[in-house]
């Protein structure tokens, strides 16, 4: 667990640089589907460094971004300082700290692949109130839509050291729905994100699984960055497309 918790405490200047956003659409979809509301309590499950909470704050909800990595819950606190209604709170996905039936609708924005699904689950059901819902969100970065992507994917998967352990991707229909043990629901909306050299380096390393700037192999991975990015850049510039899918259902 310790490993788990701390293996983005050296990735967190890049994290909050160079991590998408989320779409309008998808705030409209939490409005219209699940009901959100102006002062509605959302508890934002492995919340990192904030990237997820700010569109629920800006919604006019009270947000408690649980998160057990210290260097990630001080960075949200920084990007969050304008929001009175952001709590933040050290905490686990199986030991909250929150109260029992304290949240309208619990999220896990890029997390939940960190999580031991039984605790949680039986962490969540506690303090949602009654009819409130999960969702799982994930900005799931396209694999083969553009040259670009096909051919990161492979710089990826040449050096990252646990790429194909650690990618969300591996959380399929049969783990959402042990989860869930109900049917779920999923909406997916497009995304992207618009970078030049050094906004693609550093997306790069924001993820935890490929070298950082101390690791022997990191010259060479930077070599083959920037030969990517000559070879592909329209007028300086890669676009990274998403898809933001989002799964969702009561407990």
């Amino acid at each position: 667990m310790s490993d788990t918790v701390e293996r983005f405490s050296n990735r967190v200047a890049n994290y909050v640089k160079y991590r998408p956003g989320y779409p309008a659409e998808m705030m409209d979809f939490f409005r219209e589907r699940l009901g959100l509301e102006r002062g509605s309590v959302v508890a934002d499950v492995g919340s990192g460094t904030g990237l997820s909470a700010r569109p629920f704050l800006e919604a006019g909800c009270t947000v408690y971004g649980v998160e057990p990595n210290a260097a990630m819950r001080e960075a949200a606190e920084d990007f969050l300082a304008e929001f009175s209604d952001f709590k933040s709170t050290d905490g686990t996905s199986a030991a909250t700290t929150l109260g029992d039936g304290s949240c309208d609708l619990v999220i896990a924005a890029q997390a939940f692949h960190w999580f031991e699904p039984e605790a949680t689950r039986a962490e969540f059901r506690r303090i949602l109130k009654p009819g409130g819902y999960v969702a799982l969100i994930w900005n799931e970065r396209q694999l083969d839509t553009t040259e670009f992507l096909r051919e990161y994917e492979k710089l990826l998967l040449k050096y990252g050291r646990d790429y194909a352990e650690v990618r969300h991707e591996q959380i399929d229909e049969a783990v959402l729905s042990g989860f869930f043990r109900a049917e779920f629901g999923r909406a997916t909306f497009a995304n992207r994100q618009v970078f030049d050299l050094a906004g693609l380096r550093g997306r790069m390393l924001s993820s935890s699984y490929m070298p950082d700037e101390t690791d022997a192999a990191f010259p060479l991975l930077e070599k083959e960055l920037e030969s990517l990015f000559a070879k592909l850049n329209e007028s300086g510039r890669i676009t990274v497309f998403y898809d933001t899918n989002v799964f969702y259902s009561r407990l």
